[in-house]
């Protein structure tokens, strides 16, 4: 009995520290205007491969990017991406979902 309660109790703590966490990425940008031209942008994030959810928010100028479990962007990274498609990185806010 003592054993099974241990080992209920080692996953228990130990599953939430061994599970990847899916990333929300708030990015603030320069230059977004319509749909169309933003378009540039969620294209190279899907290019990547790594995307779960995208979504732009053009009045806020903000991007709103969730990465699959475990996956993440660099700051550089990103900064690269945004100047690739035309627009100015500003900031990022990153959320562990």
């Amino acid at each position: 009995m003592r054993a099974l309660f241990f080992t209920l109790l080692l996953t228990m703590t130990w599953s939430p520290v061994t599970q990847a966490a899916e990333t929300l990425y708030e990015i603030r940008v320069d230059g977004l205007a319509c749909p169309y031209c933003a378009y540039g942008i969620e294209k190279k994030f899907m290019q990547r491969g790594i995307v779960k959810t995208f979504d732009m928010d053009f009045k806020k100028g903000l991007v709103k990017v969730t990465l699959k479990d475990g996956e993440e962007m660099t700051e550089p990274q990103l900064k690269q991406l945004f100047d690739e498609a035309g627009f100015s990185y500003r900031s990022v806010n990153k959320k562990a979902l």
